[in-house]
């Protein structure tokens, strides 16, 4: 995913509140907040563009990427995926 220079603290905020460990960039955890984050910003982009039909499309395509990391995550550590999960307010 290409950052801006403004948007570059703000990635960086989220990569160090979710990382496992002090070199992780990577992590499941990571790539999810990451999404997370950028779903919400396209998702306000779209209250005022509603006929920007490119970014919902991509919109659509990290939700799903977002989905798949999940049900991972779900799938091989129930823990860190509750966690996730309560940290990142996505299910009530």
């Amino acid at each position: 995913m290409s950052v801006t220079p403004e948007l570059k603290p703000r990635k960086q905020k989220v990569v160090t509140e979710h990382r496992r460990h002090e070199k992780d960039n990577g992590s499941s955890e990571v790539q999810i907040a990451l999404l997370t984050e950028r779903i919400g910003q396209i998702t306000e982009h779209l209250k005022t563009h509603r006929t920007d039909f490119s970014s919902q499309r991509g919109l659509r395509k990290m939700v799903g990427r977002r989905t798949a990391l999940l049900q991972y995550l779900q799938r091989n550590d129930h823990k860190r995926y509750a966690s996730l999960v309560k940290r990142l307010g996505l299910r009530k």
